[in-house]
């Protein structure tokens, strides 16, 4: 067939609008605020083999590791129309326990699946050692229920054995009955989209699309690559700690760059800790393609061609590679962040001026739970709070949002205050908290919440001991501040820990301001 760039263009958008409207179906079914309200989950597309074709501008700490996830269950899952596998497990390509995928197959009328699509989210408590499913863990197995692949939906229906399993070793069942629901509703409408999406065009165009759109994107990447300057570029960057003792955590960075393709060696790096901070490969990857994706702009396909340019190394039983049963609640989350901000440091010395100082660098993760005594019923709740954006050589950076590996949305109070037994008693801007420079980090925000019932609570943040770092002459951001209050008085936190709260508590994040781009004049 005649492939031009407007028919590209076409079936870039037809295949991204599939991922798109999978994520609206999720958002508008999901039960718990954490869904519904911040958007914490992904969808995507793939091809037979299990490459991704397309994704929805969702979270890049999911996207880019899913492949994975989609590549385990077709080895391990024989997955027939009507079927559906779902998923966690992160050393088969997960990311950490909460974020559970579910994959379906799109046959199409064939007998083989033409095309996959699958959403992955994160729910709000799947089992633990703490309500929330973040834990202060040394072992994966105090984290969560582990889901290798396994099939949830057969033939259209559920596989009631396997759902009430995993209904009984979480704390809210209902809610994450109701968000199971919603997800196995949005692979249904990916299925139904793709189904029709073949039969409007034909088998034959709609899989030579998908591969000449992988195909495209690789070339764009390789030309965004030939615009680094050859060499090596080395970067490091450290983790305040691990939650169990461990602290000033290295990630280390080699860069190469050569003939249009780019090496990201993260050999060096510390090994594998005690704590949750680990991360598994598929984060790395996720990293790698977000970074690089951004960097070459544009409107360029997001897909598995991106990726063919990149080789990322990491070393087994590492940081960035750690081996089974590793704690790694906090590495999708936390670590993710920082080896990002490593890519960044190594690409700011080849591309001066194309690089923005550091962002917050953390997720701030706020994990609760307990017995609400309005409705008598237990809840879990989890989010992630925004911060500072770095400056960049064209402007300020912005304030109070979340960046990089996360894109989620910060939680209205009135959906917080309304669902959970909490009062927030202070949401604003943490002014002064971005890096001076000729153009200033954006600030970072306070969040406080009173607790109306006993509860638990986990903290899982960074950059509370090193500020996020300035470029060209700017200067750091504010590192973030973990208070709880008590009527005994005001306790200073560290940047993680577990603590139960009594009604009349408070807990307060102030998250980190964003670095300062270019010297005051």
């Amino acid at each position: 067939m005649n492939i031009t760039p407007i028919t590209l263009e076409v079936f870039k958008n037809k295949f991204a609008s599939v991922a798109e409207e999978m994520g609206m179906a999720l958002c508008r079914a999901a039960y718990s605020p954490n869904i519904k309200e911040r958007r914490d989950f992904s969808c995507a597309v793939f091809d037979a083999s299990g490459d991704m074709v397309a994704q929805a501008a969702h979270i890049p700490v999911h996207l880019g590791s899913m492949p994975l996830s989609v590549a385990a269950v077709i080895e391990a899952v024989d997955l027939r129309p009507g079927d559906m596998a779902m998923l966690n497990d992160p050393f088969k390509g997960g990311t950490h326990l909460p974020d559970i995928t579910l994959v379906a197959p799109v046959y199409a009328g064939g007998d083989t699946p033409l095309f996959y699509v699958a959403s992955r989210a994160h729910h709000a408590d799947v089992g633990g050692m703490a309500a929330g499913s973040m834990p202060l863990s040394t072992s994966i197995f105090q984290e969560g229920l582990v889901i290798p692949p396994v099939k949830i939906v057969a033939g259209g229906e559920i596989v009631t054995d396997v759902m009430n399993l995993f209904l009984a070793n979480v704390r809210t069942p209902n809610e994450r009955q109701g968000d199971f629901s919603a997800q196995i509703m949005a692979n249904a409408t990916g299925v139904a989209r793709m189904e029709a999406l073949v039969a409007a065009n034909g088998r034959e165009t709609v899989t030579t699309m998908a591969t000449a759109l992988t195909d495209y994107a690789e070339r764009l990447m390789r030309a965004a690559i030939a615009a680094i300057p050859d060499g090596s570029y080395a970067a490091e960057d450290f983790l305040d700690d691990d939650g169990a003792g461990a602290h000033d955590l290295a990630v280390r960075l080699t860069l190469s760059v050569a003939d249009g393709e780019a090496e990201l060696d993260f050999s060096d790096s510390d090994p594998q800790t005690a704590g949750c901070v680990n991360a598994v490969r598929a984060i790395a990857l996720s990293a790698a393609l977000y970074v690089f994706r951004a960097l070459a702009g544009g409107a360029m396909p997001t897909n598995a061609g991106c990726l063919r340019p990149i080789t990322v190394t990491t070393k087994r039983g590492s940081l960035l590679d750690a081996a089974f049963p590793a704690a790694v609640a906090g590495g999708n989350v936390e670590t993710s962040q920082r080896i990002v901000d490593v890519i960044l440091a190594a690409l700011a010395t080849a591309l001066p001026g194309a690089v923005p100082a550091a962002s917050q660098g953390t997720m701030n993760n706020v994990a609760m739970g307990g017995r609400d005594p309005r409705s008598k019923e237990p809840f879990t709740y989890y989010e992630t709070l925004a911060g500072g954006a770095g400056a960049h050589a064209g402007g300020h950076g912005q304030s109070a949002v979340h960046s990089h590996m996360t894109n989620t949305r910060n939680t209205p109070v009135e959906a917080l205050e309304y669902a959970y037994p909490l009062r927030v008693t202070r949401y604003a801007l943490r002014a002064g908290s971005g890096g001076p420079g000729a153009h200033r980090g954006g600030e970072g925000l306070v969040r406080e919440v009173e607790a109306l019932a006993p509860m638990e609570v986990t903290v899982l943040s960074e950059r509370r001991l090193r500020g996020p770092w300035g470029l060209d002459g700017g200067g750091e951001g504010a590192p973030g501040v973990n208070t709880v209050t008590r009527r005994t008085g005001e306790m200073a936190m560290p940047s993680k820990f577990h603590v139960k709260l009594r009604p009349g508590d408070r807990l307060r994040l102030e998250t980190p301001g964003g670095g300062g781009y270019g010297p005051v004049s």
